[in-house]
């Protein structure tokens, strides 16, 4: 294992003995603790890194911890990018030659288990048994992020390193955070209220039931396919000349419906080949999340669940000699959705015999959820509130760290104006907890994800990205930015070596004395004069567009319609125009999912997504 260096390290444990002596061998300090209702503890005095060291523990028996390093002991959280290993589901790019090469005895790493729970826990489940050595043979499932940031430190500093690794994909912030701290906000006060009561917890129980019934009802009503509960749009002969098209299989999001949570309706007309008649079919596919199906009207059956094989069975007497119509109704709650998967994965089949369904289908929207009020939950497991900071955060709180690195938003995007309270909140309540006031927190800004948009457009992800800046008014905190390393059609970016990095930049120069480039340009203010705007930015050494002309800048007059804007350097600042605006107020820089700007500085790192105006943005509001 690892120790932090130049600390107070607690150790402690269970002893039938009425003492226990400890002895360390980086000074050959003894220390005795008297054994209080089967327990014990001391507190180790740890030097400057170095090691391998060992600490003798004696009652009536004598036990040698061996391997020992002082160093610097990291704690890594966060949600699936920072869980993401390097092979397992992750598969990062290069992960075979990545880790052949992870021979480094001196960077040790443990992993907690996934675990949640209504109240504070004491000890951390954790797996293979604890600490493991850096190697080829322990670092597969590791999280990759937390990997290249201390491989990154110890071949600059050659400081021993320990990760701990407690992270959850999937997972919001506000699990994450004690339940004290959240209650100063009063936004979960029913969740945190059901935890600790079952009479609360029945409440909320019930309350949920309720509101989701009548939230469903209101779906259905509002789902311009559905006529006082008739599904009018699956009918055989209802026409849908005015519908689009859509290539399927393949999520809607990346076909022409960017911005649709809520109910599509798919239609195909086939001509039923010869060897199918009088026979019972197989209708196969993937959806994503909820499904309805109707064959020339007939109903033939429901699923739900994102990752649950669609097979329908068709009676005979449901198709009909030459043309017959196929409609799937989807669901999609969040994420991407619609009728996925490869083209294999849509088929009809009977017997041996195989035809295919992939290709042009028609579509249209029933309704879109972000025109309805937000969708009811019921907080349970490792969703409820405080209930992994209980299980994965504080069993950990006696321990000194050098700092935390932190990968997690994308499960709060949809509420990203409230993460402006909760990110800081969390920062602040760990470092209350940990007892370090100033203790480092260093993060990663949301990649760029989804489709990139022709023009400006309102953006949740821009908007919780513009949270995750903010907190940089905190002190000791960094931030590095990850727009220029995503994948618009994979929530989980491959290249997690410069993730890892540039978090690794930002320790390397704030708490290891070396000189390097941590951060992009980062907006600072700006000024209008007649119909241009000129930006003013920290970290503007040497800006420049990374390649060719400057991207990614739109500007809005009084009306807050943006244009793309018109960008170019003036010494180190930008000035910013669009012969579409004449009298600019406001000015917006890589706003969006998937942003393409190319602003950066003598660092060749990014900038970070940024706004001059406050107007209320897409998540305004929502809890």
């Amino acid at each position: 294992m690892v120790l932090q260096q130049r600390a107070t390290v607690p150790l402690w444990g269970e002893s039938t003995s009425s003492s226990v002596k400890v002895t360390t061998s980086w000074d050959n300090a003894s220390y005795t603790a008297k054994v209080a209702n089967g327990n014990w503890l001391v507190n180790l005095k740890t030097p400057v890194y170095g090691g391998p060291y060992t600490i003798t523990i004696a009652d009536d028996k004598t036990l040698m911890l061996k391997n020992i390093l002082i160093g610097e002991v990291w704690l890594c959280s966060g949600q699936s990018n920072m869980e993401m290993p390097l092979e397992g589901w992750g598969k990062i790019q290069n992960f075979k030659e990545e880790i052949a090469a992870a021979k480094y005895p001196e960077i040790r790493i443990i992993q907690a288990e996934h675990a949640d729970n209504a109240i504070p826990l004491t000890d951390l489940r954790v797996q293979n048994g604890g600490w493991q050595v850096c190697s080829p043979a322990t670092i597969a499932e590791f999280s990759a992020t937390a990997y290249f940031f201390a491989k990154k430190i110890y071949q600059e500093k050659h400081i021993p390193i320990g990760l701990i690794h407690s992270s959850w994909g999937g997972t919001i912030i506000e699990a994450w955070t004690s339940a004290g701290a959240l209650k100063t906000v009063h936004d979960f006060d029913e969740a945190l209220a059901a935890m600790t009561s079952d009479e609360n917890k029945e409440a909320l129980l019930a309350k949920y039931n309720a509101d989701i019934k009548v939230w469903l009802a209101l779906l259905e009503k509002s789902d311009k396919g559905m006529e006082n509960a008739v599904p009018i749009w699956a009918s055989a002969d209802f026409n849908d000349a005015s519908w689009k098209i859509m290539k399927l299989p393949g999520y809607m999001e990346f076909n022409g419906l960017p911005d649709v949570d809520g109910v599509v309706w798919f239609r195909k007309t086939i001509n039923l080949p010869e060897n199918f008649e009088g026979k019972d079919v197989t209708l196969n596919f993937l959806a994503d999340d909820d499904d309805k199906v109707w064959v020339n009207g007939v109903y033939a059956g429901t699923s739900s669940g994102y990752n649950v094989p669609r097979s329908y069975t068709i009676p005979a007497n449901a198709f009909k000699k030459g043309k017959n119509v196929i409609t799937i109704r989807v669901y999609d709650s969040t994420g991407g959705g619609g009728v996925y998967g490869s083209p294999s994965d849509l088929t009809l089949k009977t017997g041996q015999e195989t035809f295919a369904l992939a290709g042009d289908w028609k579509y249209a929207v029933g309704i879109n959820t972000k025109d309805m009020p937000v969708q009811p939950s019921y907080p349970a497991g490792q969703y409820r509130p405080s209930a992994i900071y209980n299980a994965m955060i504080h069993p950990l709180l006696k321990l000194p760290l050098a700092g935390v690195i932190w990968y997690q938003g994308e499960s709060n995007a949809e509420r990203a104006e409230q993460y402006q309270k909760l990110f800081p909140l969390l920062i602040n309540d760990w470092r209350t907890k940990f007892g370090n006031r100033n203790l480092p927190f260093y993060y990663v800004q949301l990649a760029n994800y989804k489709v990139t948009r022709t023009e400006p457009v309102e953006s949740d992800w821009a908007e919780l990205r513009e949270a995750q800046t903010k907190a940089l008014s905190l002190p000791y905190t960094g931030m590095i930015v990850a727009t220029d390393i995503g994948n618009d059609q994979d929530i989980h970016p491959k290249n997690k070596q410069d993730i890892g990095e540039r978090l690794a930049r930002i320790a390397l120069a704030k708490q290891y004395g070396v000189k390097i480039d941590y951060s992009g340009p980062l907006y600072k203010s700006y000024a209008v004069k007649g119909n241009a705007v000129t930006l003013d930015f920290t970290y503007n050494e040497g800006i420049k567009a990374k390649t060719g002309g400057l991207k990614g800048f739109a500007v809005a007059g009084a009306d807050k319609v943006f244009y793309w804007a018109d960008a170019k350097i003036e010494g180190n600042k930008i000035v910013v125009s669009s012969s579409k605006v004449t009298k600019p107020v406001a000015v917006r820089y890589n706003w969006a999912d998937n942003p393409d700007g190319n602003l950066t500085n003598a660092s060749g790192l990014p900038a970070s997504s940024f706004r001059t105006d406050t107007w209320p943005g897409i998540t305004h509001g929502k809890k």
